[in-house]
């Protein structure tokens, strides 16, 4: 799978976390590598929206910054999640199309376990009527 990875902040865990999706045979481009989080943000979900990669994964101290500026992309869903099960679920019943977690208290272990449930969980197809009332609300 084609992912895009963006961080306000290069830091140990995001190494791992590019080291971990390659090793799982995914192709990772690093769209944005200490940028400010605003544009952070906004590099990983162009790069989902536009086709570029499959998924996005974002980072910035809280996450909270981060899945904002990516959900300001219109087609992008970014979740912000701090466990397996919320990203599992974001991916099942939301069709989320871009992780995004806290740097300061996800450990790399966490971090791990939550991309691989994001990436292994597909959409489930009854939901799609809730996903696209949800994303024509903002017309």
């Amino acid at each position: 799978m084609r992912v895009a990875l963006g961080t306000d902040e290069s830091t140990p865990l995001v190494a791992a976390l590019r080291s971990h999706l390659e090793a799982g045979g995914h192709s990772v481009e690093l769209v944005a590598d200490g940028a400010p989080w605003p544009a952070a943000g906004a590099a990983v979900g162009q790069a989902v929206a536009g086709g570029a990669a499959e998924v996005g994964v974002v980072c910035c101290t809280t996450g909270t910054g981060v899945s904002i500026a990516a959900n300001k992309v219109p087609g992008v869903r970014a979740a912000l999640c701090t466990d397996a099960e919320t990203a599992r679920g974001a991916r099942r019943w939301n069709d989320a199309n871009v992780l995004a977690f806290g740097l300061r208290l996800t450990t790399e272990q966490v971090a791990c376990e939550m991309l691989d449930a994001f990436l292994a969980t597909p959409f489930d197809a009854s939901e799609a009527g809730l996903v696209a009332r949800l994303e024509s609300a903002g017309d």
